[in-house]
């Protein structure tokens, strides 16, 4: 189970860089431990100089996107490995939301699985998008609602979203693939019993 995504009102921060990749975002380094804090991995690498101090001039640094919701960045987003922490980092920081121009596949499907929504907002919405986020820069929050499939922006700006029926009841229910599964667990329960009657051979296990 994951934490149910209806509708996440916050901050967002624009990051508008294509091909951010998974060790990017989380770096390598952090999976060594094992109890790693993802939450000091995201973007290590980028918000901390060689000493460990901060770098002011990194977006994702300034006071007024560091409590962000919603981050805004560019094409194929996620990319390189597949690995899940780059997900959890992203959840570890309070980032609900994804807004991209375009998402790898496997770091797509990795949010859907961890309740973090993708969004790709089509045709020349997503530069309008991205112009009143950085107008806006923090000053006012922004509204993510996944029932409506659609993004609200200071002074009723709507954005429109597409997703598939089955990612969409993931997100809102707080599921992940076991978890829809487990939804039919009676159906699953009465094949069970029905296949050991009628093909109990299935059942013995090799000594």
């Amino acid at each position: 189970m994951t934490q149910p995504f209806t509708i996440v009102t916050g901050i967002a921060a624009p990051l508008l860089l294509d091909d951010v990749n998974t060790d990017q975002i989380t770096p390598a380094q952090a999976s060594r431990s094992l109890h790693p804090d993802y939450a000091a991995a995201w973007f290590s690498r980028w918000r901390l100089d060689a000493q460990g101090n901060a770098v002011p001039d990194f977006v994702l640094n300034k006071p007024h996107y560091r409590d962000a919701a919603i981050l805004v960045t560019g094409e194929n987003f996620g990319c390189g490995s597949a690995r899940e922490g780059a997900v959890w980092a992203m959840v570890a920081r309070g980032i609900r939301c994804i807004v991209a121009r375009s998402f790898a596949d496997f770091y797509r499907a990795n949010c859907i699985q961890n309740g973090v929504l993708p969004v790709v907002l089509a045709g020349d919405a997503m530069p309008r998008f991205e112009t009143l986020v950085q107008d806006v820069a923090g000053r006012a929050p922004f509204t993510v609602d996944l029932q409506a499939q659609r993004v609200t922006g200071p002074g009723d700006q709507h954005f429109g979203f597409a997703i598939d029926a089955a990612e969409r009841t993931l997100l809102l229910e707080g599921l992940d693939d076991i978890g829809l599964s487990l939804k039919h667990k009676t159906e699953i329960d009465r094949w069970e019993r029905k296949t050991a009657s009628e093909q109990p051979w299935l059942q013995a296990i090799p000594s």
